[in-house]
């Protein structure tokens, strides 16, 4: 599926491949939360690294969190402009990049349970919901964005 997205002021447009295009998991942790997150969270989507293409490259910055004390090698690209968050690219998966959905304006398909991870890190305030179709993890799931695809036969 063809993600197309941009920022908030438009400045920088981008398109990229992804047969992953579910925004199923919702990730608390301090990095998601605070730098691209909207309601406690964020979502990210997989897509091919690849096929990305860019139209306003010269407006996007990237950020190296600090996790531990080291950076991050992970890149997190924004709008200078409007601070808007755009994707994460990590070298050391570079095959991949994580679009958040937030910044995608193509129609995303409805996934059947939400994933909600890093909830070690979640703040007093937010509530997450529970019952039939959430699934909850204190940090990393069990399955990666691919895995949960597959298992839930929609891609091979």
């Amino acid at each position: 599926m063809k993600l197309e997205g941009s920022c908030r002021c438009g400045a920088v447009t981008y398109e990229m491949e992804s047969n992953t295009p579910y925004p199923y998991m919702r990730c608390y942790c301090s990095i998601c939360r605070k730098v691209g997150g909207s309601g406690g969270f964020a979502i990210n989507l997989r897509a091919d690294a690849g096929s990305l293409k860019v139209q306003g490259a010269e407006a996007k910055g990237i950020y190296n969190a600090t996790i531990d004390g080291e950076t991050s090698p992970a890149e997190r690209h924004f709008c200078k402009q409007c601070g808007s968050h755009l994707w994460v690219w990590d070298p050391r998966w570079p095959g991949l990049i994580h679009p958040h959905a937030g910044s995608v304006y193509s129609p995303l398909p409805t996934p059947p349970e939400t994933v909600h991870i890093m909830l070690e890190f979640k703040p007093d305030w937010i509530e997450v919901p529970e019952g039939p179709g959430h699934v909850h993890f204190q940090r990393y799931p069990d399955m990666s964005i691919e895995d949960w695809h597959k298992s839930k036969g929609f891609i091979e």
